[in-house]
């Protein structure tokens, strides 16, 4: 594929690749965007930081285009650019990696990157797609199996599709919306070696963030944005945290304090015998033992794709197990599924936020509604006062309770989901199941997030924590548990003196 005004490999950083003046875009009752100039330069890493809901992603969409403003211009190594969809953006060599992806889960890798693209004959020749696949991700630090299923893969490993997705279609510049939301601080290590391998390679990268330790390391440039407009542009020799950090919230925030139980533990309220699940042929639990009592954090450790989605699954009551039981409060779960965890005290919030955790299509009153057990007679007046007062309570960014959540920024999702779960009816949860509950949060949220998880220990609640996030759980987490090829390899509880243990136990190594 040709593009016009291409980023050429060993061009000199400074010249300006991609520049936006005076855009503004609006959603019914939200002015996403107020005005924003933006400039990214040739072989650079420009972060846009800012709260879910500041309009980082909405302005990155503009400049992919995605979406269409209502004032202001594009322009593409100073020629100005009608961008009506985001194949006007791939023929400008423009791409955006989304935070939600946007793959087919039954086509094969390959299948996936070239979909729609029309350089593609009306016969697939799958050997030569394969190989080109698999030669674009060793090139960049991405490897990929071009052959597998989408839905044989972990969250982690579906964003690096996507990003190959990209580099297949000769993209010059990249817009990374939120790309470690979902990565390990292994895998997002990895990811800023291939960040820079594309800069290196004539690439430049639009940066889309929350995370002020991430970006202090990746950026060369930040533009930070709060309520849809920019209130600061810092060169990577003038970055401060403290000062950015009051730049995206207005306020002082502390995410790194240590939580601690206050009462010991009581009886088990959550426990998994011998549970093994086998799904596709394949063994994706093995054999796991694990106890929630009352009133503790448990936190679930590992690289992506090594059984937490299934684990969290089988807990919940989602999906059945092969082998072993699981029982909440003594209960146990075997053919009664969800309805009966949900009934006996289960909170469940789900890796995927949107599709099993929320159906994008209803509003936000309706999903608050979705869990409950319902009366014959609902009051939507009550219900409605109800949503609008956890809107206020989780500054949800969103026009009001009868907004469906596919318009909502997935930090927004996120927050609806989370107040559903542990706000819900007011009735406390005996236990919680929580799979990566912050991802895609701002510092703000991050920090409500975890104290609502704080509360719900203090409460008596058992708390699973399920994440990728290795110091938040070490903050919060009365015990650990590492998950490694579906099996639990280590267990500590506190102090964690040992951490290179646990790093070790993460990779499979004994």
């Amino acid at each position: 594929m040709n593009h016009q005004n291409e980023v050429r490999p060993g061009e000199s950083p400074g010249a300006p690749v991609l520049r936006a003046t005076g855009i503004t875009k609006r959603f019914p009752g939200v002015l996403a965007v107020d005005n924003v100039d933006f400039e990214l330069r040739a072989g650079e890493v420009h972060t846009l930081l800012g709260e879910n809901g500041a309009g980082k992603s909405t302005l990155a969409s503009v400049l992919c285009g995605a979406y269409q403003p209502e004032a202001g211009a594009v322009y593409r190594n100073g020629e100005a650019v009608i961008l009506n969809s985001p194949h006007d953006g791939l023929t400008h060599g423009i791409a955006m990696v989304h935070q939600h992806f946007r793959l087919v889960e039954r086509f094969t890798v390959s299948e996936n990157i070239v979909l729609g693209d029309p350089s593609i004959g009306q016969f697939l020749n799958r050997n030569e797609v394969d190989a080109a696949v698999a030669a674009v991700g060793e090139q960049f630090g991405l490897p990929i199996d071009p052959t597998a299923y989408i839905y044989d893969l972990a969250v982690g490993q579906r964003q690096r599709v996507e990003i190959v997705k990209a580099l297949y279609r000769n993209a010059d510049v990249l817009l990374l919306d939120e790309p470690t939301a979902v990565l390990t601080p292994t895998e997002t290590e990895a990811l800023f070696v291939t960040v820079r391998a594309m800069t290196k390679a004539g690439k430049s990268v639009v940066f889309i963030s929350h995370k002020l330790g991430e970006v202090a390391e990746i950026s060369d440039r930040v533009t930070v944005m709060r309520a849809g407009r920019v209130t600061a542009s810092v060169e990577k020799t003038q970055l401060d945290r403290h000062e950015l950090a009051h730049l995206m919230v207005g306020r002082s925030t502390e995410t790194d304090a240590q939580r601690y139980a206050s009462n010991p533990p009581g009886e088990p309220a959550l426990v998994a015998s011998e549970v093994s699940l086998v799904t596709g042929g394949r063994t994706v639990l093995k054999n796991i033992d694990l106890a929630v009592n009352a009133g503790e954090v448990v936190g679930v450790v590992g690289v992506s794709g090594n059984g937490q989605r299934e684990l969290a699954d089988v807990l919940a009551g989602l999906a059945e197990t092969t082998r072993g039981s699981v029982t909440i409060a003594g209960v146990p779960l075997s053919h009664v599924g969800a309805k009966r965890a949900r009934k006996l005290g289960l909170a469940f919030i789900p890796e995927e936020r949107v599709g099993t955790g929320l159906a994008p299509s209803l509003s936000i009153t309706e999903n608050l509604l979705l869990t409950r057990s319902r009366p014959t007679f609902i009051s939507l007046r009550t219900t409605r006062q109800e949503a609008r007062e956890l809107i206020d309570e989780f500054e949800v960014k969103a026009p009001g309770p009868n907004a469906a959540c596919r318009v909502l920024s997935g930090g927004n999702a996120q927050k609806v989901l989370v107040a559903r779960e542990l706000k819900g009816d007011g009735t406390p949860p005996a236990v919680v199941i929580a799979a990566a509950p912050t991802r895609g949060l701002d510092i703000g949220a991050i920090e409500q997030v975890r104290g609502l998880l704080h509360d719900a220990r203090e409460r008596g609640a058992g708390v699973l924590l399920i994440s990728e996030d290795l110091d938040e759980v070490l903050s919060m987490a009365d015990r650990i548990v590492v998950l490694y090829d579906g099996g639990i390899t280590l267990e500590q509880s506190r102090p964690y003196e040992d951490r290179s243990a646990i790093g070790r136990a993460m990779a499979g190594i004994a």
